[in-house]
């Protein structure tokens, strides 16, 4: 008898030792979680520490944006200001055209005068020739009547002889002012054409460099946007690591909740299994003494059978329990992998290259309601409206001590809230075309990890979904 109690004895010691040694397992699970929000912390310092050096180079890039378009302004004012000066020239040379054409008519005019002179003289050259020249002269002094004449004649012959001197002389001063006058106009036209030749030069130089400095002004906004929407990336990352750290928070809260409950469960059984111990061991040691009792007072009489009774409770039946569910029409059923579909219609696009971007997950169309579901048990760490997903809703699960990453966009409507615990299967919103999308469809990523903007821990669903 003694035996069959320690044998009892023993296996209920066994049965507690095994309610206390389980929260063990319980708090490496708990240190997991842990270890997450510190990864998920040290993660929100490099990204923070990312955007403040995006911030600088944006920073960096709007200086020399701004000393461009300054240079380009100084530029401008100089290119403004070679074009009044080639107007200026432009103006000159039509003036000095003007004065070459007013200049062409005194030419005329001269040349007619010229020519003139020269009648006149071949006609004075040819009376000498046919009169002997100064003989004609002495003909005209020796033809006077009186003294009086005479001196007229001589005066006459003198004023005639000067009149000739004269005009050969104003014919070579006639020349060479038409000769300078040339000259003189045929330079200015010439140099005022290579000052607007160098002008011209100058200005198409000052163009060069403002096309110059425009092609790197535009260099300098694309790459601007390139880091501004690099940084929009990053602080949009680092809003969902804060969110999954609200909702790996949020995980080890309810881990703690959980773990309570067991311990409390476990206290509850340790003590039920306690009092068993001590109410079989009564019972044990009772029967032992009625049996003594029974077995000496019926010593004398052979045919004496002892009477033993024992009881045991008998289980109650238990009735399986049936949940019913209404058929909602394109939900897909849920199923036994570590995730499920999330949501009814076809691929039609899967995760790879496209549109020289890297799509990092895939998309699933249909048409009309239908809703979306939670591909396992997990917290949404983030449901809000996105410039580029639309209406999204990311939510974080820890299975199996791994840390994954679900994240369902462009929907038209949210049902899950951020913070909110949600099941496998459970509808969380409904497939839409929010954001950049083109026509109804639900973008889904599955990312072994947390979500990052350049998605470096996103894996393709097709491998661990049902098709």
């Amino acid at each position: 008898m003694k035996k069959n109690i320690i044998a009892m004895n023993a296996s209920i010691m066994i049965g507690l030792g095994s309610i206390i040694a389980a929260p063990s397992a319980y708090a490496e699970s708990l240190s997991d979680l842990q270890q997450k929000k510190e990864s998920i912390q040290e993660k929100r310092s490099g990204v923070e520490s990312n955007i403040s050096d995006t911030e600088k180079k944006i920073d960096n890039l709007q200086d020399k944006q701004l000393t461009a378009e300054e240079q380009i302004a100084a530029i401008e004012a100089k290119i403004a200001e070679s074009t009044k000066k080639i107007d200026a020239k432009n103006a000159e040379i039509t003036q000095t055209k003007k004065e070459i054409e007013a200049l062409k008519e005194e030419i005329k005019v001269l040349k007619e005068r010229i020519a003139k002179r020269n009648e006149v003289l071949k006609e004075r050259a040819l009376s000498f020739q046919e009169t002997g020249g100064d003989v004609n002269y002495l003909e005209v002094l020796f033809g006077s009547s009186s003294f009086g004449d005479l001196i007229d004649r001589v005066g006459a012959v003198a004023t005639i002889a000067e009149a000739d001197r004269d005009i050969l002389k104003q014919h070579e001063l006639d020349k060479k002012d038409l000769e300078e006058k040339q000259t003189a106009v045929e330079k200015k036209l010439a140099s005022l054409e290579v000052a607007k030749a160098e002008l011209l030069e100058i200005q198409k130089q000052q163009k060069q460099q403002k096309q110059e400095k425009a092609a790197l002004v535009k260099k300098l906004k694309q790459q601007t946007k390139k880091h501004e929407d690099e940084k929009m990336g990053l602080e949009e990352e680092k809003a969902n690591l804060a969110a999954q750290e609200t909702a790996i928070k949020s995980a080890i809260n309810l881990e703690q909740n959980r773990l309570a409950e067991l311990e409390a469960a476990r206290k509850k059984a340790a003590a039920e299994a306690k009092k068993r111990a001590e109410q079989a061991a009564a019972q044990a040691a009772a029967q032992a003494a009625s049996q003594a009792a029974e077995s000496k007072k019926q010593s004398s009489s052979s045919g004496a059978s002892a009477k033993s009774s024992s009881s045991s409770p008998s289980p109650s039946p238990s009735s399986p329990s049936s949940q019913s569910s209404s058929n909602v029409s394109q939900v897909p059923a849920v199923s036994s992998g570590t995730f499920t579909r999330p949501s009814a219609g076809y691929v039609s696009s899967t995760m790879g290259e496209r549109w020289n971007k890297q799509h990092a997950g895939i998309d699933i169309a249909a048409s009309g309601t239908v809703p979306v579901v939670a591909a396992a048990d997990g917290v949404v760490s983030r449901s809000y409206f996105s410039s580029t997903y639309g209406n999204v809703i990311f939510v974080t699960h820890s299975i199996s001590g791994q840390q994954w990453t679900t994240v369902y966009a462009h929907l038209s409507s949210r049902q899950a809230s951020t913070g909110s615990v949600v099941a496998k299967g459970q509808q969380i919103g409904i497939m839409g075309n929010t954001g950049h999308s083109y026509g109804q469809h639900l973008h889904f990523e599955l990312h072994k990890g947390a979500w990052n903007y350049s998605k470096s821990n996103a894996v393709n669903p097709l491998n661990y979904i049902p098709n």
